[in-house]
């Protein structure tokens, strides 16, 4: 019999725990290296300036714990619907206790090098030399495969040398990658450049305690909130299949004049001067709840929130998923295949093309997916899509709660390899948990669908999907 192959981890943050787990459920051997003294990568605070990322303190995640958990470990039912970063670290520390993870991980350890190894070709094994960050102490290891699971708010961007005249410019300067809090902002007069999330969110927070805060932005952005119907988290709102159904269906004219006939009813983007030119859905939103509600006359001796027009940086590529290292995992188990390089190479080449179509042009823009078809993609490589169907006819209430219900990781857990038990309870639970936050006491009203007419309309759906497919 063969020994398990070893894996290299390269990062302790959300990705690599995921990772490390996905190695032990595939009987793999993860060895993960991690440059800090601690689990949670970008997420765990620390006021020093770190190699890494770190958020700043007052972060709070824009995704809410039902989309955002393991698929096999839900978040404690009273925490936060968006959490703050320290509640994020303590569930990858509960995470990581479950399944044991930390004993995989060394710490204060960087990766130096990953070279191919002399038979590479034959046995796809890689040299991996290590560095201990304390004792200099550099070490060099065999491993099967490797796992990159380093985000890519890991490196900052800095665009400085672009912007002509700037190094005449007497104030200091930072990059939102060293944003701690607004320590040494008080009564200053602040330009913040870029409208992405972290812009919007430390110019909102610069703008209680400094004299004047200008955010620079060169196209605009499309702001939403937090929540939507009824105060309930917007993802478990919106992100589900039906909704992706008609996003395949109906003309991109018709969900734009949609999504954004709604954010302007929030508030009107060209009044406050944030209406860009592209289309609500070929762009990444701007989830800062209330940034409009510090946008004043720049003239006024307060401290006030301007917008005007500059130069916004990009970003770079997404951090692996747990669905990503689910299906890479097996495929150094061998049992999933890659597709052949031509293929390959056309699916890739026509995913940019889509993307230049939907998206303009920023490094951020040119790696976006739409959560439910990239998700399902990656469920049919390893054999875990939901099949609907199937589903509609078995057990219709679970098929409708999976069709028009938020896609949460859970249903991925339904069927195939790492099929786990408890999947569908927490599909026919999640907006239970979702509400248990806000309840500060006790209500008699319930609302909800009969089974008949959740079959019925499972049924009609599925008929329907079957018939234009």
């Amino acid at each position: 019999m063969k020994s398990p192959k070893r894996i290299c981890i390269i990062g302790g943050g959300a990705s690599g725990l995921t990772a490390i787990k996905c190695c032990l459920d595939e009987c793999l051997i993860p060895v993960c290296y991690e440059r800090s003294g601690d689990i949670g990568g970008l997420w765990r605070y620390t006021e020093e300036k770190t190699v890494g990322a770190c958020v700043y303190k007052s972060t709070i995640i824009n995704t809410s714990k039902e989309m955002m958990c393991f698929s096999d470990f839900p978040i404690p039912e009273h925490f936060p619907n968006f959490m703050h970063n320290t509640k994020i670290v303590e569930y990858f520390r509960m995470y990581a206790n479950k399944f044991g993870l930390d004993k995989h991980i060394q710490f204060k350890t960087e990766v130096v090098s990953c070279e191919f190894a002399r038979d590479y070709h034959e046995t796809g094994r890689w040299i991996v030399r290590s560095k201990n960050i304390e004792t200099k102490e550099e070490v060099v290891n065999l491993f099967d495969g490797i796992i990159v699971a380093v985000g890519h708010h890991a490196v900052p961007y800095l665009p400085l040398s672009s912007f002509a005249g700037f190094e005449l410019f007497g104030g200091g300067h930072m990059h939102s990658h060293d944003y701690r809090n607004f320590n040494g902002f008080e009564n200053k007069r602040v330009l913040v450049v870029g409208i992405g999330n972290s812009g919007g969110d430390i110019s909102v927070e610069l703008s209680r305690v400094a004299k004047q805060v200008f955010l620079s932005t060169r196209r605009g952005a499309w702001v939403m909130n937090r929540v939507d119907d009824y105060g309930l988290p917007l993802d478990i709102v919106r992100i589900n299949r039906f909704n992706q159904f008609l996003l395949n269906k109906l003309p991109s004219a018709v969900t734009n004049f949609y999504g954004q006939t709604v954010l302007n009813k929030k508030f009107d983007h060209e009044t406050y001067g944030l209406r860009p030119k592209h289309a609500v859905l070929s762009q990444v939103k701007n989830n800062e709840t209330d940034l409009y509600k510090y946008i004043w006359p720049p003239q006024l001796e307060r401290s006030t929130l301007a917008v005007v027009g500059a130069i916004q940086p990009g970003g770079a590529v997404n951090p692996i998923s747990e669905l990503q290292c689910r299906w890479i995992t097996r495929l150094f188990k061998g049992l999933s295949e890659l597709p052949s390089k031509p293929t390959m190479n056309f699916y890739i080449q026509r995913q940019k093309d889509d993307m230049k179509k939907r998206y303009y042009a920023t490094q951020r823009h040119t790696v976006q997916v739409d959560y439910v078809k990239y998700m399902d993609e990656l469920a049919a490589e390893i054999g875990v899509k939901p099949n609907l169907l199937r589903l509609a006819i078995m057990d219709p209430v679970l098929a409708y709660k999976v069709f028009f219900h938020a896609c949460t990781p859970y249903q991925y857990r339904l069927s195939g390899p790492g099929k786990w038990k408890q999947a569908r309870e927490n599909i026919m639970t999640q907006h239970e948990r979702v509400k248990l936050p806000l309840k500060t006491r006790p209500s008699v009203h319930k609302t909800g669908l009969s089974h008949f007419l959740s079959f019925f309309l499972v049924a009609v759906i599925a008929i329907f999907i079957y018939l234009t497919i």
